[in-house]
């Protein structure tokens, strides 16, 4: 047996350089899938950061592991090439195929994942659209001490009702910034609109219940409305971006099809390289 397997060794060059050339193939075959899993966990975190650090930081991972995979992937190339592995080569022309096609689409995923749209926009209406609405809130307040009390009702009402337009707007945010549906974005921005409409509306009436005295306070509370209308309309240019809304869609939808498809030749050239050097195999 051992004569047989020297023999078959033996038709590709001196049989010590055909083994090592062999055990190197393995080593390399064997590498393959663990960068490749390496590439494809780093690129998932990149899609589930929730900080731009973490989603450059993944994306860097990932595109340094698929750079070792395609070292390997060149250099078990050539070393199938030297040793007329005819077949091995085949399988991993295969994967290199197939590998393009997943790169092409998780270089897309990353260029997404790294751009944050959804999440900064959840970070304005949290932050900067939040605390602009509290502040034409306060402002209301204000305004509604120094109207007589015979108008006090009146004005309650209104204070209401333009603070409760701008609170629904806000609650409109998330919804938006969730979507991926360009008509049910659509549909939201239409009633933000008409919200802010309302809040205008009100104003336009407080101001003429109110004394002289309060048109600083609610010129004040104005400005603090076209605030929020301002960052409400950035909110809206990022969520229509939808980066992370898209890169998690591709990741889920797209990306593991592709991925068992290169896992599925790297395992067939695994088994392929296992069996050489033996005759049955050949």
């Amino acid at each position: 047996m051992v004569a047989l397997i020297w023999l078959a060794l033996g038709c590709r060059g001196d049989p010590s350089t055909v083994l090592s050339r062999l055990e190197e193939s393995r080593r390399l075959a064997a590498e393959l899938p663990v960068r490749f899993s390496q590439a494809a966990e780093a690129s998932n975190r990149a899609v589930m950061a929730d900080t731009d650090e973490g989603s450059i930081a993944a994306t860097r991972e990932s595109e340094k592991a698929t750079q070792a995979l395609e070292h390997d992937a060149a250099a078990l190339a050539k070393l199938l090439e030297s040793g007329r592995y005819s077949k091995e080569a085949q399988i991993l022309h295969e994967f290199d195929a197939q590998f393009s096609q997943y790169s092409e689409l998780d270089r897309r995923i990353l260029a997404l994942a790294v751009e944050n749209t959804n999440l900064k926009a959840r970070s304005l209406s949290f932050g900067a659209a939040s605390q602009t609405a509290d502040g034409f809130r306060d402002s209301l307040r204000s305004v509604a001490s120094s109207i007589p009390v015979k108008d006090r009702c009146r004005v309650d009402a209104l204070i209401t009702d333009a603070v409760r337009a701008v609170r629904e707007i806000q609650v409109l945010h998330a919804p938006h910034i969730g979507e991926r549906d360009d008509a049910t974005m659509t549909h939201h921005e239409k009633q933000m609109a008409d919200l802010d409409t309302e809040a205008r509306v009100a104003l336009a009436s407080l101001k003429e219940l109110s004394p002289a005295s309060a048109s600083p306070t609610l010129a004040e509370a104005l400005a603090k409305l076209d605030q929020f209308k301002a960052t409400t309309r950035q909110i809206i240019e990022l969520s229509r971006r939808n980066t992370n809304v898209l890169s998690l869609d591709l990741s889920l939808r797209q990306k593991p099809a592709l991925a068992t498809l290169c896992n599925d030749r790297l395992r067939a050239l695994q088994d392929a390289l296992a069996k050489e050097g033996f005759p049955p195999g050949r």
